[in-house]
């Protein structure tokens, strides 16, 4: 009996001098072996320019939705964003923005790029925009600026528009709340208006 407890009494006293011997040896292992961090690599599954991120900030897929104060709701949404700086306002690359009436009107606009201006209520659509709504209506024209703030759609010509009434060209388009109480809602086409009529059977 005496010679297992001394057996015993040896074995702990060897553990206790080997075990934190080895936990040195391996934590200086992991110093030793591990290799030294490339601090301008870029994560392995990134597929983003980190350096260019940090340059030029921006947003991805950014969105913006309110009511106008005649009961209309405006969506905007984008596939990039840059903030703005203190010449331009913020900007936006493959702008799209759904406008829906309380008549029951949808319109949707889409651009190339635009602005987005929120503390004048501002938004700009540049580069062939297209309008299309549930009425039939098909406009593509240069420029268009929309309100945030009320049913307010200004564009510059030169238009050209498919409509239920037949094609039609002008200098420019307004979309506005003729009277936001009742939802009455008017598009006029301006500025040298040619519209080739299609009779409907």
């Amino acid at each position: 009996m005496a010679k297992i407890t001394d057996r015993h009494t040896r074995t702990v006293a060897w553990l206790k001098v080997i075990l934190p011997l080895a936990a040195l040896v391996l934590l200086s292992t992991i110093f030793l072996v591990s290799r030294t961090a490339d601090p301008d690599a870029a994560i392995p599954y990134a597929t983003v320019d980190v350096t260019g991120r940090a340059m030029d900030p921006r947003l991805t897929l950014p969105t913006w939705s309110g009511v106008t104060s005649d009961g209309a709701t405006l969506n905007i949404a984008s596939a990039e964003a840059r903030p703005p700086a203190e010449d331009r306002p913020a900007s936006l690359s493959a702008l799209r923005a759904d406008l829906d009436t309380p008549d029951g009107v949808e319109t949707q606009l889409q651009a190339a790029a635009g602005t987005f201006d929120p503390q004048l209520g501002m938004v700009t659509l540049s580069g062939q925009v297209r309008i299309r709504n549930s009425q039939g209506y098909d406009i593509s024209l240069p420029t268009v600026t929309a309100r945030t703030d009320a049913t307010r759609l200004e564009g510059e010509g030169p238009v050209t528009a498919l409509a239920p009434m037949g094609q039609l060209t002008a200098g420019g388009m307004t979309l506005m709340a003729e009277d936001a109480k009742n939802a009455n809602y008017r598009l006029d086409f301006t500025d040298g208006v040619k519209l080739i009529y299609t009779p409907t059977n």
